[in-house]
């Protein structure tokens, strides 16, 4: 009797254990805020990326470049290096700059230094073993006359339970004959995380 009670417990005790770990997941909008751990996340990406890339665009730089050429500039999205503190995924904040580029309609958009040489062995081996009327030229791309780059910075200040997490992205549009630099701009990003005073 006492043995059976033993596996009794012990099977509940399991069950119990397993309804406690188990996990939950809930569906939401993609568009919804949500901030769990006050590291940067999705939507500071977007918001950074839409904010600068509408205020680039509206530089006066554009204007004169159209003035200048009668045509709309071709720009490349180059490197964003991470030196904050924290793993920051930048191809998160260079993917939603070229969406904003290519949606604005202000400007052409180059492909960036990876796709553009995946696209050649791709146009090598159709040139191989395409028909001639469907070959396509080697030496036929349009190149880029700007590069954006730019750099993710951090500054963290920690209390007792709180962190302030202060993000800087700056963004610097520089013309790729000249090495002239068109455009600078910055997003700053300020977050105050508190720490709960319990612990689960």
């Amino acid at each position: 009797m006492k043995l059976l009670k033993s596996v009794f417990l012990m099977v509940f005790s399991f069950l119990f254990l397993f309804n406690c770990s188990s996990i939950k997941i809930d569906r939401i909008n993609s568009n919804e805020i949500v901030d769990l751990s006050g590291d940067w996340n999705d939507v500071d990406s977007q918001v950074t990326s839409s904010t600068m890339i509408e205020e680039c665009l509206n530089g006066a730089w554009r204007d004169e470049f159209v003035s200048k050429f009668s045509r709309k500039p071709c720009i490349v999205v180059g490197t964003v290096k991470n030196k904050s503190e924290e793993h920051i995924n930048t191809q998160t904040i260079t993917k939603d700059m070229e969406k904003a580029l290519i949606n604005s309609g202000k400007v052409k958009f180059i492909a960036s230094k990876s796709e553009r040489n995946e696209v050649r062995a791709e146009r090598k081996d159709l040139n191989e073993f395409s028909s001639e009327k469907t070959k396509k030229l080697m030496k036929n791309e349009t190149g880029a006359d700007l590069i954006l780059q730019g750099q993710i910075n951090t500054i963290f200040d920690s209390f007792k339970k709180e962190t302030i997490k202060y993000y800087q992205v700056e963004l610097e549009l520089i013309d790729l004959e000249s090495n002239e630099k068109l455009w600078i701009g910055q997003k700053k990003i300020k977050k105050l995380v508190k720490k709960s005073k319990y612990k689960i």
